[in-house]
């Protein structure tokens, strides 16, 4: 290993020898914002695609892919896959540890306890993950600031995986991609990884002529129980179920109904994962809608959605008798029958 990057190593994990990449701080990343479409930095874009990663990883890898437009949600897992084959106690010969292959010296300065549990930990996954998205985003920097001022060229992702690599002094030095075997094929494997990673964008979606809102799912779903008062299936108690639900297999996309931001996106007892995306003033009043139950979150906090856009799977969490799409929404923080504005009233 040199001093600025990484190189082939073969260490052991679970008493299983892998041969890796071993860079020596964590991973790169890369862009996949629209202004690096022309030159050709695309491959970082896009979702996560459905069961690729560890569902208790996802939440965390799509809220590290969304700290900045040039690091996205493949990005994050194809780096960890290629770092560390998603082994969270993970050691390298050299000292790097945990999923994202952080150098002790480099953690003290990015390692944050971004779970909330008391510690910050190399070898926990969720600080791992989020000190990677923080530290990718700053190389992206470093290296769009380099392109700026004339003292390197070439697409975002191939400058930002060969800084990780051999460090961002020798892209500048070279005014790119360093000619160095080693980090040459690390940019090549993190490239070859992020389609393994990566969803393919939904075909923009559209409101039907005379609704407010399109149905969140696709196709002729039963309405299973609609909005109103009703004995609940579990509490056992009367009161007002605050949505619609539909019938759909576990696993069907629960899509937006509407253009938004979502603003909530996480775990809740009684609504299971759970998204809340903001559809800003309309008429006056602050409208939202929400998608419960499902079997994951494919969204993020402060991410921007376009109608259509599936925002999770179909489940049964949180307090469910079976997999259905509970789909709900908020006038002025108040619910409201979602009939009238999917056109079923």
């Amino acid at each position: 290993m040199s001093k600025n990057g990484g190189g082939p190593a073969a260490w052991i994990v679970g008493g299983v020898v892998a041969m890796v990449m071993l860079p020596m701080i964590m991973m790169v990343s890369v862009s996949g914002s629209d202004d690096d479409q022309e030159d050709g930095a695309g491959g970082g874009g896009g979702g996560l695609k459905n069961g690729t990663v560890k569902p208790e990883y996802v939440p965390w890898i799509l809220k590290a892919g969304a700290l900045c437009d040039a690091v996205k949600p493949a990005v994050i897992a194809a780096q960890i896959e290629a770092e560390s084959g998603w082994n969270p106690n993970a050691r390298s010969p050299v000292g790097a540890q945990g999923l994202s292959q952080f150098m002790p010296g480099t953690w003290a300065t990015w390692g944050k306890d971004a779970d909330g549990n008391g510690r910050a930990s190399p070898f926990d996954p969720a600080d791992a993950i989020m000190a990677q998205g923080n530290y990718d985003c700053d190389l992206a920097k470093i290296v769009e600031g380099y392109k700026k001022r004339g003292r390197a060229t070439g697409p975002t992702l191939d400058l930002m995986l060969a800084s990780y690599n051999a460090g961002p002094g020798a892209v500048q030095r070279y005014g790119g991609i360093p000619p160095y075997t080693e980090t040459r094929n690390y940019v090549v494997r993190i490239k070859a990884l992020i389609p393994k990673y990566e969803s393919v964008d939904d075909p923009p979606g559209q409101v039907p002529a005379g609704q407010r809102m399109a149905m969140p799912l696709r196709g002729n779903a039963p309405i299973t129980s609609p909005y109103g008062m009703r004995l609940h299936p579990i509490l056992k108690v009367y009161k007002l179920h605050t949505g619609i639900d539909f019938g759909a297999p576990a696993g069907t996309p629960f899509r937006a109904a509407r253009d938004g931001k979502v603003t909530f996106a996480g775990w809740n007892n009684g609504y299971g994962n759970r998204v809340i995306i903001s559809h800003g003033t309309i008429n006056g009043k602050e409208v939202s809608s929400t998608y419960n139950h499902m079997g994951a979150i494919n969204v993020a906090v402060g991410q921007e959605v376009k109608v259509g856009q599936q925002v999770g799977p179909v489940g049964s969490t949180g307090y469910s008798t079976g997999p259905h799409a509970h789909f709900e929404v908020m006038q002025d923080g108040a619910y409201v029958d979602p009939g009238p504005w999917l056109g079923l009233r």
